[in-house]
């Protein structure tokens, strides 16, 4: 049998690379963050992505206020501004500009200049995670002191390449 991290196709590391974000909202009022963790595929017959925010993240009211979300898939290069988008709150700072990115409006969503991919999203679906169905250890690591992630599902409307070329 054949070891996943062996078979590791970019769908089953695009996520856990720290080159993913996900945002929601318009040009004039936005919110993106770096995610590690999602998942790609399909359910009731239509291509998904399934992300997953904390409910004390800035980005948690722009998924909920908001019937489109966006996932931007970028290039290893980007990793540092990855690293800023995903610490530095929305609240506080613009840090679009302090990790030198660019986001630009494409058909009433917000995506950016410099993302290698991004997946308009429409939701379909959102649960939040139940701690009686977590394993011990991952409560301990990730909602000692948090409540759980809810898992947004959004069918994939629209897939752009290259958004600096849009």
């Amino acid at each position: 049998m054949m070891e996943i991290k062996k078979f590791a196709p970019e769908i089953f590391t695009c996520f856990d690379s720290g080159l993913a974000m996900v945002g929601s909202g318009n040009l004039a009022h936005h919110n993106a963050m770096t995610i590690s963790w999602g998942q790609m595929g399909t359910l009731w017959h239509r291509p998904v992505v399934t992300v997953f925010v904390k409910p004390i993240r800035f980005t948690y009211s722009f998924m909920e206020e908001n019937e489109y979300f966006v996932v931007s898939l970028f290039k290893p290069s980007y990793r540092k501004a990855m690293g800023i988008m995903g610490s530095l709150s929305g609240r506080d700072e613009n840090k679009e500009i302090v990790a030198g990115l660019t986001p630009i409006e494409y058909n009433g969503h917000v995506l950016y200049k410099e993302a290698k991919i991004s997946l308009i999203c429409r939701k379909i679906y959102h649960n939040d995670l139940v701690k009686d169905n977590i394993p011990a250890e991952e409560i301990a690591h990730h909602y000692s002191q948090e409540t759980p992630h809810r898992m947004y599902i959004g069918e994939v409307v629209e897939m752009v390449e290259d958004a600096s070329l849009s």
